[in-house]
This record gives C-alpha cells, structure tokens and sequence, in this order.
C-alpha cells in the first residue's frame, strides 16, 4: 500500500509541475544555434543552459531553476510570453505553455504576426529560393536574400502597413504594375483574377479572427478608399490564395518567368511564397545569375524590423 501511496504521489506531484517539465523539456530540444547564441567549446547538453534560456528571456537563472522544478508556480503572462518568444514556440507550443501555467492563451481572434522556429527552418531549407513569409493578413514578416536579388527590397515597395492587400489596392484606386515588387510583374492570370484570389484568401482570414481590430481596421479603410476592393469584397469569393505563373520584369536581367507557390507550414497560417522557374530554361540561368550576385547568408530571414532579423 505504501508503494501504491508514493506513486500516487509522485503522479501528482508531476502533473502539478507540468510547467516546469515542459519549460526543460523544450529547453533542452532548443539548441543555440536556432535561438541565435554563438558558442564554442564542448557542451555537456545540445540544447540551451538554464543561463542562456535565462538571459534571452530577460528574467533570473534561478527563477527559471525554480520554475522547472515546481518550487515557483504561478508565473505571469509577461515571463511566460517572455520564455515562449526566447524558446521561439509555435502558437500551438505558446498556448499549451500558457495553460501548463494556468493563464489563458492569447486571443485566438488575432493574425499572429510570430514566425515560429519550424518556418524558420522550413525557409533555410527551401536553400537559394527566393521566398518570403507572411501573416495571414498578408502583412509581410521577413524574407530571405534570394527574395530581394529577384523581387526587390520590401521596405522600398511603399505598402501601407507593410501589407500586401494595401499595396496592391493603393488609396488612390488607381491600377498600375502588379506591387508584390520593386519593380513590375506581371501576373499570367491577369491582374483582375489575382487581385480577386487575394481578396478571396483575405476574406477567409477575416472570418477566422473576427476581433483582429487591426485587420478589421484595414478592410475598413481600404473599403472606403478603393472601389476595385470594395466591389471584389462584395461578391463574396472564398478560398485560399493558391499562387501564379508571373513574369518579372528584372532591371538586371530582363524578363524572368517564375511559379509563385504558397506554402502553410503546418500548425500555423502563415504563407510562404516561393519562386520557381522551369528547368533548363533562360529563367533559371538568370535566377541562377542573380543567385551568383546574391550576398551570403542567402537562407536567413531579414525582417522589417532591423533588430528582429534572423540570419541564424
């Protein structure tokens, strides 16, 4: 019987410090590399020491040391939100670690504007494409180098909000090049039909996260500002937005024609689009040319935030 009250015991002891065995269980999957430390030497553990988790969430080595041992209960929605974003979890990941705390996540009705660290690595993984990653509102997150060698810098393109639904139907209501670019594409479905798949993906989002004021916000006023968007926000087309075969007119090297390619990584509702050119084509030999050009590290994510670039 006593053996039978230590294990109930032990059983409960572990489900009360739930949180702190999920902190050190993904502490230690996280390895430095992926949360941006550079270290040298040999290390007794691959993933992250209790100071460097410590450090990169802002708060003490102790209090991370008595959190995952169940002496510290309770932690606040700051720490929490602190150690989710130094440990760089999935939404899914982020509100099971703010219910293992007894918080309640955040607000499902909003676009999350987080890369998380599988998009990361799916992006590193896509090698020298071009490629760049959006919310599901279409506000643009970050981008490799590829991305900019082929379609131009984001931060010059000029979209409101850095949203690409604001650029592409700009105040003044006017249509000019399709604006996914510095400089013009032109979409093989015409600009008509690609304007009305974005609106359509656009309108799927807003359905999904109702209480996104900012969201909310910018369908109002483009709305208001636009009447192509208006009349296409009217028909009431759904779908996701499954991409196109465009061409680019390249200051470098002329005419490229690219597949734009969605990607959902999964347990997220990011986009990532990728550019793809057929093989043995003059496509590919430019692309290839402006990958010759293109600075290293061509598979890190730059963002438009400066501070928040990754190019781990």
């Amino acid at each position: 019987m006593a053996d039978v009250a230590g294990m109930a015991d032990m059983a409960d002891m572990a489900a009360m410090n739930h949180f702190g065995m999920t902190l050190r269980g993904w502490r230690e999957r996280m390895s430095p590399q992926d949360s941006g430390l550079t270290v040298g030497g040999e290390r007794r553990i691959s993933g992250l020491r209790r100071e460097e988790l410590a450090g990169l969430a802002g708060i003490s080595v102790d209090y991370v040391m008595l959190l995952e041992q169940g002496r510290a209960r309770n932690p606040s929605v700051q720490v929490v939100t602190a150690l989710a974003r130094a440990l760089r979890l999935d939404p899914s990941e982020r509100d099971h670690l703010f219910r293992c705390a007894g918080l309640v996540p955040p607000s499902v009705g909003k676009v999350s504007r987080e890369i998380p660290l599988s998009a990361r690595r799916l992006v590193r993984q896509l090698g020298d494409v071009p490629a760049a990653v959006f919310a599901a509102d279409w506000t643009i997150l970050g981008w490799n180098g590829m991305w900019t060698a082929a379609i131009g810098d984001p931060r010059a393109y000029g979209w409101d909000e850095r949203s690409l639904v604001a650029g592409t139907f700009p105040a003044s209501g006017s249509r000019g090049p399709a604006p996914i670019a510095a400089w013009p594409i032109r979409p093989g479905k015409g600009i008509e039909a690609q304007e009305e798949d974005l609106v359509a993906d656009l309108r799927v989002t807003a359905a999904a996260h109702p209480h996104d004021a900012r969201l909310a916000s910018l369908v109002e006023r483009i709305l208001r500002s636009n009447p192509r968007f208006a009349r296409l926000w009217s028909n009431g087309t759904v779908g996701p937005y499954a991409g196109d075969h465009v061409t680019i007119e390249h200051p470098l090297v002329g005419d490229i024609a690219l597949d734009i390619d969605t990607l959902i990584p999964a347990g997220t509702d990011l986009r990532i689009l990728t550019c793809a050119t057929a093989a043995e084509t003059t496509a590919t030999e430019k692309l290839a040319a402006l990958r010759a050009s293109c600075p290293p590290p061509r598979d890190g994510l730059t963002h438009p935030d400066p501070e928040t670039s990754d190019q781990g």
